[in-house]
């Protein structure tokens, strides 16, 4: 039976460098944005628990490219939604390079405009999401659920 692949990536991390915008010979709008993403790891020798920033390219296409040009800065949390594209060219001097790109499908803004630079790195902040919310704090949803009394535990199938 013949599996179906499987290419897609989901990211969080902030912009290393303001978008690139340029346009192909035939119109279309492509971005160029570059996101550091972080990974937690343990020095072994020390035993401490380290950040070390992982890089990539990515590419964004039409529409949604020339929004990320247009709003987005160094420093700024985005989240994105794509797909891995291995690549590879003669560099000028011809050894054969190799690059693994990814091409976003979807870039969501993280944060605010003011938090490009922040130093969370997150894009958020408690006050910042509670005061701007849409959709009202019902504090109900974090009570504790009453329990039945006299529930017998032989009625739990596990």
């Amino acid at each position: 039976m013949a599996g179906t692949n499987i290419n897609r990536v989901v990211m969080t991390g902030n912009l290393t460098r303001d978008p690139e915008l340029r346009s192909t010979p035939g119109g279309s709008s492509v971005c160029k944005l570059r996101i550091a993403c972080n990974t937690r790891r343990k020095n072994n020798s020390t035993g401490e628990w380290e950040e070390k920033p992982n890089f990539f390219d990515v590419t964004v296409w039409g529409a949604q490219g020339e929004n990320c040009a247009r709003y987005l800065a160094k420093g700024r949390p985005v989240a994105l939604d794509g797909r891995l594209e291995w690549r590879e060219w003669d560099s000028p001097e011809g050894q054969k390079r190799q690059a693994v790109d990814i091409i976003a499908d979807s870039v969501q803004f993280l944060g605010g405009r003011d938090d490009a630079g922040g130093a969370s790195g997150n894009g958020f902040s408690v006050s910042r999401a509670a005061s701007e919310s849409d959709v009202p704090v019902d504090t109900r949803d974090f009570e504790t659920a009453p329990v039945a009394a006299g529930a017998p535990d032989d009625d739990i199938p596990f």
